[in-house]
């Protein structure tokens, strides 16, 4: 079975505080659903048509761990803590055999 990974970016932050409640919430409840979190923060660089914002990326064992964890009773508190904390794009890729 094929790893899968959680990539999220941020396209804006409008309330920091909701974000860091989100945080103190999501990261326990992500790694309790088996995600391990390879990188965070501000890329290095850019290139094409991205834009310079926040980015995470999260390794999963599997597609199904990876939906799992996001639809978890714990992820979905963190994400109502976020509430309209900040604007993002989540996916979930399957990894490449």
């Amino acid at each position: 079975m094929p790893k899968a990974y959680w990539i999220a970016t941020y396209r804006s932050i409008s309330n920091p505080d909701a974000l860091a409640e989100y945080a103190k919430l999501a990261g326990p409840a992500i790694q309790a659903a088996g995600g391990r979190f390879l990188a965070r923060g501000m890329p290095a660089q850019v290139y094409e048509a991205a834009v310079h914002q926040r980015a995470v990326l999260i390794e999963f064992d599997s597609v199904a761990q990876a939906t799992g964890a996001h639809d978890s009773p714990e992820y979905q508190r963190a994400l109502k803590a976020l509430g309209n904390g900040a604007e993002r794009d989540i996916r979930i890729v399957e990894a490449m055999e």
